[in-house]
């Protein structure tokens, strides 16, 4: 698929970022510079920069081993780099724990979801910081709170909040990790794989939920191997090959064939778009 050939292959309701004015990338959300992180002998990333803009998606890719599960855990908090700089909004930041990348406003959806699948949506969405008045659950306020998140990012297909997470379909499940982790006013949402094993129509819902919420200005930072699912959502893309950053570039100075060979050899053929980083 070519990159002019995308914007007809992505359906309607899939409106996405880059339909808007472009941001500026001097007032970008999130900036990783010459991030290094090892595991002993291993050098899992090998001085990493990375620009993230607020409202946009950014997609991250790369083969098995090129670095990215290492990178999203460095800006969710679970991994400290060895070297580098981490920048949110502008200012240079620690990011040591998870406590401190939910202070900034990142949150993070994990492949495996971490929902309970014995207790319904609304007990889901607020696990760990339930709603309590006069030391006894406020479950009318968290409905409300629930209803309103979930409608706000456009989920209409679950039939009842107190529905239990383990009668819904892959989508619905991802639409309900999302929806928990921007009920806390996330600025940054990361996904990892929300794709992964869904059906059509599933993969079609989490692509309309990712361009919900870069359109309410909440940057998305998506990890696929899916590039057909990249190329219908992403206004940016980034390459990692063997823990260094082959390419990045607004998602229109590419397209299959180069993204591909980049994720492959670390490099493209000489053609219009972006150079790969030394």
């Amino acid at each position: 698929m070519t990159a002019s050939a995308k914007s007809e292959a992505r359906p309607a309701s899939a409106s996405r970022a880059s339909d808007r004015p472009a941001v500026d990338e001097a007032g970008a959300l999130l900036e990783l510079r010459g991030v290094v992180k090892n595991f002993g002998p291993v050098q899992a990333l090998g001085g990493v920069d990375l620009t993230v803009l607020a409202g946009q998606v950014t997609a991250l890719v790369g083969d098995n081993g090129a670095g990215k599960s290492t990178l999203i855990k460095i800006v969710s908090g679970i991994y400290e780099p060895d070297d580098g700089q981490i920048f949110w909004g502008g200012q240079a930041v620690d990011i040591r724990t998870p406590r401190d990348a939910a202070a900034l406003g990142i949150a993070t959806v994990y492949q495996d979801l971490a929902l309970c699948d014995n207790l319904d949506i609304v007990a889901n969405m607020f696990l760990g910081h339930e709603e309590v008045s006069r030391r006894f659950l406020d479950e009318a306020r968290m409905e409300i709170e629930a209803k309103r998140t979930l409608a706000n990012l456009r989920v209409t297909t679950v039939k009842s909040i107190r529905q239990p997470v383990g009668s819904l379909s892959g989508g619905q499940r991802q639409a309900v990790a999302v929806a928990r982790a921007v009920m806390g006013e996330a600025k940054l949402v990361v996904m990892d794989e929300p794709t992964a094993a869904l059906g059509v129509s599933q993969t079609a819902m989490v692509l309309d939920l990712i361009t919900t919420l870069s359109a309410r200005g909440i940057a998305v930072l998506v990890i696929s191997h899916n590039l057909s699912d990249v190329f219908r959502v992403a206004d940016r893309l980034a390459v990692l090959y063997l823990g260094r950053l082959a390419a990045e570039g607004p998602i229109s100075e590419f397209n299959t064939q180069s993204a591909v060979e980049l994720i492959t050899t670390g490099a493209r053929a000489a053609t219009d778009g972006p150079k790969p980083t030394e």
